[in-house]
Formats: structure tokens, sequence, C-alpha cells
């Protein structure tokens, strides 16, 4: 334990030394194992004093240490609430937090990490040229993946956001008169006008995800493509000898890739989405659990995997061909109409030659563990708080919880 004292500062116009009262320091073990500390204030019996240093320790009290703010940042990743995040502090390192200054706390950081990231303070620790693999012909290259995805957070609306205000405002109008006044509510944020709002994500990994780059966005979907290019930018992606985008074949990730300038050796459609895109067409057309539907499916992705587009296509044609009219003709259209589009991404043939993945499963696993801690049953968020609290969890996906801590975090302490 440190003990921290004062001495009384002299009169500087006579030389004297003033009277002053005061308790001595003191610190004392309670009953329950905790240490009480009272530290000594000096105060003048002609008129005050003014001590700097006193301040200055005032100060240092008032702000939670990084440990603290390391470790609610830490345990509130894996809690399904606030609440719970206050008793894991409580129980597992005896840290006494309200649950209102955690959430500060918290949210507080994941904005440090945004503007972190956003100025370049906070750096990925790897190079795309880092990312070396053998090809199958027993060539070593460099390989880097890209991702692009959505996905959905709850949040609050305006309407859920004044029905609480008028609750606290009820509850503050029952407090006894003889009670402290409270201090004055702050300026409601305005809600959004939807419950749920689309967040973007782009992540950037090597082949075994040892090296990741996770980044979130709740703005636009230019927002995500500049966001994509700043990170490229960062970790030499075009430096890479292999350098390939695996996406479910949204028309707004093309878009953004292109109006964006990321070159890549190789943009690849998600194999498992058009597999659901035939299986669809086969359940408008031969109907469920056909055998013979079952057989035309199991074929036809096994030969775009392994014999290329031509092939593909001209199955597909050839089925088409045979349905007349009717719902089964148009679903043969939607589906002809949808392959066509996305003629340039089925390179599954090339990906099977150079030993390349045909899944954007990465990226997709990551939507649902980069938001995992505002989703549930009764969340609700503001928008840049969710945006917030997300950002963390992409910093320890990243791995750079700890360059984090140690670096951009202590700047803001």
């Amino acid at each position: 334990m440190r003990r921290r004292g004062l001495f009384p500062p002299a009169d500087t116009a006579t030389s004297k030394p003033l009277e002053y009262k005061g308790t001595d320091l003191r610190s004392t073990l309670t009953s329950n194992g905790r240490v009480s500390i009272r530290r000594k204030r000096w105060q003048a019996l002609a008129g005050g004093g003014v001590i700097p240093v006193d301040t200055l320790l005032d100060a240092a009290e008032a702000t939670v240490s990084l440990g603290a703010r390391n470790l609610c940042c830490r345990l509130n990743a894996t809690a399904k609430s606030f609440r719970r995040t206050v008793e894991q502090l409580k129980h597992a390192a005896q840290l006494f937090v309200g649950e209102s200054l955690l959430r500060e706390v918290v949210e507080a950081d994941g904005k440090r990490v945004l503007a972190a990231s956003e100025s370049g303070a906070l750096k990925p620790q790897w190079r795309a040229t880092d990312c070396k693999v053998q090809t199958p012909a027993g060539k070593e290259v460099s390989r880097v993946y890209m991702g692009i995805d959505g996905f959905t957070v709850p949040v609050l609306t305006e309407e859920e956001k004044r029905k609480r205000r008028e609750k606290v405002v009820a509850e503050r109008a029952k407090r006894p008169a003889d009670k402290p006044k409270l201090p004055s509510l702050s300026r409601r944020k305005k809600g959004a006008d939807e419950r749920y709002k689309e967040f973007k994500l782009v992540q950037f990994h090597d082949e075994t995800m040892e090296h990741r780059l996770v980044s979130v966005t709740r703005k636009p979907c230019e927002e995500a493509g500049r966001i994509m290019r700043r990170d490229a930018r960062r970790i030499g992606f075009d430096q890479a000898d292999e350098r390939l985008g695996n996406v479910d074949g949204g028309v707004w990730i093309v878009n953004l890739i292109m109006n964006w300038t990321v070159v890549l050796t190789a943009l690849c459609l998600d194999f498992w989405h058009l597999g659901q895109n035939v299986g669809q067409g086969k359940r408008v057309t031969f109907g469920e659990k056909n055998p013979t539907g079952e057989q035309w499916a199991t074929d036809l992705m096994h030969r775009v995997r392994h014999e290329g587009y031509a092939p593909f296509w001209d199955r597909l044609v050839e089925w088409r061909g045979k349905q007349r009219r009717g719902a089964k003709r148009e679903e043969a259209d939607r589906l002809l109409n949808y392959v066509a589009s996305r003629k340039d991404m089925i390179v599954y043939e090339q990906c099977e030659r150079n030993g390349w993945r045909i899944s954007s499963s990465t990226t997709e696993s990551e939507c649902g563990a980069a938001p995992h801690r505002v989703k549930g049953p009764g969340k609700r968020w503001d928008a840049d708080n969710a945006e917030a609290v997300i950002a963390l969890e992409s910093l320890y996906q990243s791995k750079l919880w700890d360059e984090y801590w140690t670096t951009c975090a202590c700047q803001n302490n």
C-alpha cells in the first residue's frame, strides 16, 4: 500500500507557517478484509489554502485505471449483459463497478479502437508477404483472402427511446423530496427508424487464419468500400502473389470491389450459395426429395466444380428447355439469370487446380462472432454504441488486443 500525505504550505507573505487543522492519514483493515484509507486534507484557519498536488490526486482517483478498463472490456466480451459483467468483476477480481459506469467504460474504449484504426495508430502486425503457402505444384507463394458481408444489429427506435425516457422521468418524479436532487437528464439521442440496421464487415486473412484483420462499420456500403481499400493498403495486399476474394455473390459487394479498384487474382462465388440456388431450382421443377432431382443437382454441382463453367451452363440450358410453362419455367429462367450474371465468379475448376478456397464461410462465421455481444433477446442499442462494442470484438479477432492496450489505450488513460 502506498501512503499519501501532504505538507501544509507556508505563508509566502510572512514566511511563517500558517495554522492548519486536519486529521492524520490512517489506514485500517476492516472486518471484511478490505483496506480503508483516509487522506489528510489541510485547511487554513485564516482563509483556506491552495494545494495543487491534491487536485492532481483527485483527478487520478476519478479515472478508471488502464488495467481496470482492460478487465471490464475483456469480461464484457463474453457476458450476456452489462449486469452479468458487473457480477463477474465483483466475484473474479473484487472490482466493484456500477452498471452505468461499466457501460461507459466499455463503449468509450470501443470508440477509441475505432478512432485508432481510422488514424492508423493501430496497425496490423503482419503483411501480405508474410502469408506464405505451398501450391499444389510445390511452389511457395504469398496468398491472402478477402471477404465482405453484412449482418443486422438490433437498435433502439425513436418510439422505444421515447418510452424509456418517459419511464425514467416517472421514476424520478416519485423520488422523496427530502433526498438529494438528482442531476438533470442528458439530452436524449435520436432513435432509429427501424428495429434492425445492417452493419458491414470486411476481413483479410491468410490460408490458416493465423493472420487476420477484421473491420466493421455501421455506415453505408461506400464506407465499407473505403475501409476495404484502407485495410488492403495497410497490409500491402497488392504485394501478395495470390489475392483472392470469396463472396456470397451480392451485387453490392461486386460493385464495391470494382468501384474501389481492389485488384484480385480471382473473385469466387461461394460454392454453398450456388448450391442453394441450384437446390431451389431442383425443388421447384422436380419436387421435394425426388431421386431424379437429387441426382440432377449432384451431377450439376460436380460438373461445375471439376469441369468448369461451360459444361455446367450447357446442362442448365438443357434442363430449362424441358420446362414448358408456369412456375417451373420461371424458376429455370431465374436460375439461368443468376448464373449468367456471375459467370466471371464461377471459377471453381481454377480454384481446385491452385488449391484456393471456394467458400466464404470464414467471413460468414466472422459475421456471427463479431456482433455476438450485441445480439440476443431483449437487446437494443444505439447504433454508434453497438459499433463500439463490436469494434472491441473485431480487435480481439484481429489479434490486436494486446497491441491496443499497450499502445493506443495508454494514450487515452
